[in-house]
């Protein structure tokens, strides 16, 4: 018999919501943690002093306005926003991406994403009452052209997301093909959002294009950049669509504090640049190392993290985090992903750790 909690529960939460598994963060006190696509690098002493001075100026029994309005003009400058553009704010990207389910929210509305891909963007949908549809990437993981023009050729998206790199494939797509999709979506009347989470990494950007396409939202965060922490998104676009989006946006929905530290870090953006340099770096100086270990596939990467399949995921997984390095097993989450670790690039002593549990965990 159900005790009267259980009883309440099922007559008050949704069934959708019941069946579904929260998102899952592993434990990782006292490991190498490589499982997340963090920026590794903490500021030089000084500077963490001279933010701690800052911050605790800040007038936090006010509501954050002014500092809001601040940040938002440092990035379009930061950015070099094109002409006719602007931008908003969220709480991360996450929040971005539920805002814009929501602000897309008419009768029949369609999300369309590549697989596998960033999983907010199908979770947002589906909580939101959107249906979802998602196509399945090549084995190589390339997009499928063909099955993306037919797909919104069918359902008419009112939202295709183009990860550009993509999570967790970490390839940045053919340009060509995207065009065409870009063109295809805005004949169907939709809207394309290009999630640029690891532009820091990636050699391409769609910012600079965005004037000459209406109907193209550039997506960011800064947790990439180095301020994981902080929770700072932002949303580019043509002005009269970020309007519209920006009337569902919660009020206050970024702290001072947390705007405080972006404008800080804006103004420090040489150290951050600096950051981003070396673990490029490293990341090009990981996947010939990893390509040599006996039996693992290294696929492409533009961003911060190296997708690989190894013979079997699990053990490898096991035997890494009992040696005290966490990666990401992400065999699970598509059947494209058999066998598949996902590995962050951190620091280069982090990575030699990484390689060497990784080769005697084969």
């Amino acid at each position: 018999m159900s005790n009267p909690l259980t009883q309440r529960l099922q007559h008050t939460i949704r069934q959708d919501v019941a069946s579904m598994h929260a998102y899952a963060i592993q434990p990782s006190a006292g490991f190498i943690k490589l499982d997340a696509m963090e920026n590794p690098f903490r500021l030089p002493a000084e500077l963490q002093r001279e933010l701690g001075e800052r911050l605790a100026a800040v007038a936090i029994n006010r509501y954050p306005a002014q500092c809001v309005a601040d940040v938002i003009d440092a990035l379009t400058r930061h950015v070099d926003l094109p002409a006719g553009c602007k931008l908003m704010l969220g709480n991360g990207s996450d929040e971005l991406i539920d805002m814009l389910s929501v602000a897309c929210n008419v009768p029949g509305a369609k999300v369309l994403a590549p697989l596998p891909g960033f999983v907010m963007y199908e979770m947002s949908a589906r909580l939101r009452g959107l249906q979802f549809v998602g196509v399945p990437l090549t084995a190589d993981f390339e997009l499928d052209e063909a099955a993306m023009l037919a797909a919104i050729e069918l359902h008419r998206p009112a939202l295709t997301y183009i990860a550009y790199p993509n999570n967790p494939s970490a390839n940045l797509w053919d340009d060509a093909v995207i065009d065409r999709i870009v063109a295809a979506v805005g004949a169907q009347q939709g809207l394309v959002v290009f999630d640029e989470a690891y532009q820091p990494f990636s050699s391409r950007s769609w910012m600079s294009r965005l004037a000459g396409h209406e109907h193209v939202l550039v997506l960011r965060t800064l947790s990439k950049f180095g301020l994981a922490g902080v929770r700072l998104g932002y949303l580019c676009g043509a002005a009269a669509l970020i309007d519209e989006i920006d009337k569902v946006r919660p009020p206050y929905n970024i702290s001072a504090l947390n705007a405080e530290a972006t404008l800080f870090a804006l103004a420090h953006a040489d150290e951050y640049a600096r950051q981003a340099t070396l673990l490029r770096d490293e990341r090009e100086r990981l996947l010939p190392a990893l390509r040599a270990l006996p039996g693992v596939t290294v696929f492409p990467s533009q961003a911060n993290m190296i997708l690989v399949r190894v013979p079997d995921s699990a053990r490898a997984f096991a035997g890494m985090k009992a040696q005290g390095v966490l990666v990401k097993h992400i065999a699970g989450l598509h059947p494209l992903l058999a066998n598949c670790l996902r590995l962050t690039v951190g620091l280069p002593e982090e990575n030699e750790r990484m390689i060497q549990a990784l080769k005697v965990s084969l």
